[in-house]
């Protein structure tokens, strides 16, 4: 299960997200919505389509209520999978 760390600002992904994380994730992000928003993406290993819906949403709404939201960290299981699917998160990667 994801966990939060809601007064830094800060969301830390379940491992494995699949169609049973879906609606835990969207609760969790819904939880937090109105302030800036720092995704740990470092331990992920598996995403599925229905948790990179909800990802995707989420940073739409973020965008739209002027909030930042931002992925810090990602595992590479992570970046190679939004890649094959052919979702574009660069201008969500945070710059170190």
């Amino acid at each position: 299960m994801a966990t939060k760390k809601s007064e830094q600002g800060t969301f830390t992904l379940a491992a494995v997200l699949d169609l049973n994380e879906a609606s835990n994730l969207k609760a969790n992000l819904l939880s937090l919505r109105g302030k800036p928003l720092s995704i740990d993406a470092s331990a992920v290993e598996r995403v599925g389509a229905q948790c990179v819906q909800v990802l995707m949403s989420a940073a739409q709404t973020w965008e739209k209520d002027g909030k930042p939201f931002l992925i810090s960290k990602a595992s590479e299981a992570f970046k190679m999978t939004m890649q094959l699917i052919g979702v574009n998160v660069e201008h969500l990667l945070a710059k170190e």
